[in-house]
């Protein structure tokens, strides 16, 4: 039978209209749009299984919607970026170890605080429970770092450790092993008391506890750039879109270690920014000036302004162990992505007529109350072995900032 004009349109709307309909309901299928970390959806886009949603559930294959990192607590996010690392300051020691470079940082996250007496007496309670009275000892703070031949030290010996009014000064006398050990203690302790809180079952692996977005990342060391590249927090100079107006020598406007405003950073003009040793025999200043740095050793963690990221003491107080292998010459062989040096590799230390440079020689960083003003600048370096402590050398931890939330 022979179609006319009228008919073929009528034929022709329909066939249109049944392409439509059949290509919306292809549409609608599972892997059309866009999925993220946050809206999965209800099942797979590649093979039209069901999603569980069910964090106890084991036996099927499981989906979260629990896309935000858990960071821990006491941890500020540092927000990473490309940055100039280096000794901004001129190099009156002339080590020559940090000349400046351009890389760049990945996010992470830090503490605000160095760790105080009291952080880590509880954790020597809680390995108290764990290891057996020979291993507690080498975890404990070595106190007779406080005690000398030609001074009386004896009252900070006996007490800076133990008695309460010390208890939020920074721990002293901390090797980089025991620091190391207490980052890990920390990871597990923390871990453990997220996954009592969802109520998972123990018997959960470390992969399901990723999986289903519980799982901590590693509390650890900080490396010598993070650490670097938080202390200056160049963020706080920013103006316009990837524009910073000025560099900085230290965790704070200006070339002095007095603040120069009225108002910012919660100070006087003046006042001094960081607990430091103002010169030979000088640690604090005179009785009753209202501009010295109001301490003659360590002081609270909170004590001082923080830097634009929210960190205290990023100068002065207490040094801080960070986790690189210390030679010279890091900055020409580092990566210009993250750098680290975890070993003498390029740089072995039978290149040296010095034993001084193993891998156990570790960097620290900072300045502290027993040190002049010149230690203060992020860019400064010194070393000492792992297995050593002082009264001077403290830590803090870090982490790895995972992901990006709902993406």
């Amino acid at each position: 039978m022979r179609l006319n004009n009228k008919s073929w349109g009528i034929f022709a709307t329909a066939m249109m209209l049944a392409s439509a309909s059949f290509l919306s309901s292809c549409q609608k299928s599972p892997g059309y749009g866009r999925r993220t970390a946050n809206d999965p959806g209800k099942r797979s886009a590649t093979t039209g299984a069901d999603f569980s949603f069910d964090e106890q559930d084991t036996t099927q294959f499981f989906v979260s919607k629990n896309a935000e990192q858990i960071p821990g607590p006491n941890l500020k996010f540092i927000q990473g970026g490309r940055t100039v690392l280096g000794s901004q300051e001129e190099d009156v020691m002339a080590f020559r170890d940090n000349l400046e470079r351009t890389v760049s940082i990945a996010s992470f996250y830090m503490d605000e605080t160095e760790m105080t007496n009291n952080d880590y007496r509880e954790f020597l309670f809680d390995m108290k429970k764990r290891v057996s009275a020979d291993s507690l000892k080498k975890l404990e703070p070595s106190e007779n770092v406080w005690s000398g031949a030609m001074s009386f030290n004896d009252l900070y010996q006996s007490y800076y450790f133990r008695f309460p009014g010390f208890n939020f000064y920074p721990v002293a006398g901390v090797s980089w092993k025991q620091a190391s050990a207490y980052a890990k203690w920390r990871t597990e302790f923390v871990q453990e008391l997220i996954r009592k809180d969802r109520g998972l079952d123990s018997t959960m692996t470390k992969t399901q506890l990723i999986e289903r977005g519980v799982v901590m990342a590693d509390f650890r060391l900080p490396n010598e750039a993070e650490w670097e590249y938080a202390a200056k927090a160049m963020i706080g100079t920013q103006y316009l879109d990837e524009n910073q107006e000025y560099g900085r020598i230290y965790p704070w406007d200006g070339r002095g270690i007095r603040n120069p405003y009225n108002v910012k950073r919660k100070g006087k003009q003046g006042d001094f920014l960081a607990n430091f040793k103002r010169g030979r025999g000088d640690y604090a200043g005179i009785s009753g000036n209202q501009r010295n740095d109001g301490e003659i050793l360590p002081t609270n963690v909170y004590d001082m302004a923080p830097n634009d990221f929210g960190l205290y003491h990023m100068a002065g107080n207490m040094n801080e162990w960070v986790y690189d292998v210390y030679r010279p010459l890091t900055f020409q062989d580092a990566d210009d992505l993250n750098p680290l040096r975890k070993d003498g590799v390029y740089d072995e230390e039978e290149n040296y007529e010095t034993s001084l440079f193993t891998d156990e020689m570790r960097v620290y960083k900072g300045g502290s109350w027993k040190d002049v003003a010149y230690w203060l600048a992020p860019g400064t370096r010194r070393f000492m072995h792992q297995d050593s402590a002082t009264n001077n050398i403290g830590f803090r931890c870090a982490m790895i900032s995972i992901g990006n939330k709902g993406k």
